[in-house]
């Protein structure tokens, strides 16, 4: 009897994790989330030094930045030692990417805000090639926004970081909380929509395949439902997805998922998956 109970617990385990696939990403594992510094996204960072992988939260907002109304931070990009922060404010004030070099420095890029474009600042994408970061808002959009990289190919933080062009994509997405590259050409993204009308899912997983690589010019980005992401839980109630990273180094992607109620201390987590 004990022999099939573990049999069975096993089975039930296994069950579990295949339930959490994401098209053909598969589930390789899950992290605890703390809400306070690991609730808004992460990025592996790679240096010389060593390779660490950095979250962010509403805790890790530093006081400075909160004191000068930039109260929110995004999920984080990174790529060729650079680490970027995204942060926002609830004016419409400019949005601010705090970046911090390979030796450690930290510099801050402002962006005016384009007439047409929202305060929300909701992640920071930095390209292959390291020139480009692809930033996003939040509601329903067709498009994300794509600037020379600070720190990289915008190296004066007291000159205004400016808009360089727009992945133009082919159908809407609704609240996208972060994007990475997977390659040159192939963008994955974790979207908090709470309705499921625009892909008759909740809180989908997201590929943007481009027609080029991002630069100056507006590129067209093909949107493709990989799945809902995985709402596993000691509690029911709305689920938050949150930031993305792909690891390049073996291919693992990450994607921060909050848990309802007040199971968000206890079992949020940062999925892990693999092709």
């Amino acid at each position: 009897m004990r022999a099939l109970a573990v049999t069975a617990a096993l089975l039930l385990l296994f069950a579990g994790v295949a339930s959490a696939d994401v098209g053909p990403w598969r589930t390789v594992g899950s992290d605890v989330a703390r809400p306070l510094d690991e609730s808004q996204g992460l990025a592996v960072v790679e240096r010389p030094s060593g390779t660490v992988v950095k979250y962010t939260g509403i805790g890790t907002v530093p006081p400075s930045l909160a004191t000068r109304g930039w109260n929110h931070v995004g999920d984080p990009g990174a790529g060729h030692g650079y680490y970027v922060e995204p942060y926002q404010r609830d004016d419409r004030g400019a949005k601010l990417f705090r970046v911090e070099a390979p030796d450690g420095t930290w510099a801050e890029y402002q962006h005016a805000l384009e007439s047409w474009e929202a305060n929300n600042n909701s992640f920071a994408a930095v390209s292959p090639d390291g020139r480009w970061m692809v930033a996003g808002e939040w509601g329903t959009m067709d498009r994300l926004l794509v600037h020379p990289m600070p720190g990289i190919a915008h190296t004066d933080p007291a000159a205004n970081l400016p808009y360089a062009s727009s992945v133009r994509l082919d159908r809407p997405v609704r609240d996208i909380q972060g994007c990475d590259f997977v390659s040159a050409t192939q963008l994955v993204c974790s979207s908090d929509d709470p309705e499921g009308s625009l892909f008759g899912v909740t809180k989908p997983l997201l590929q943007v395949d481009l027609a080029a690589p991002v630069g100056g010019s507006d590129v067209t980005g093909t949107v493709t439902l990989l799945g809902q992401l995985p709402l596993e839980s000691g509690c029911s109630g709305e689920f938050e997805a949150e930031g993305i990273d792909y690891d390049e180094r073996d291919g693992t992607l990450r994607v921060v998922v909050l848990s309802p109620g007040i199971c968000v201390v206890f079992d949020s987590k940062t999925w892990r998956f693999r092709r």
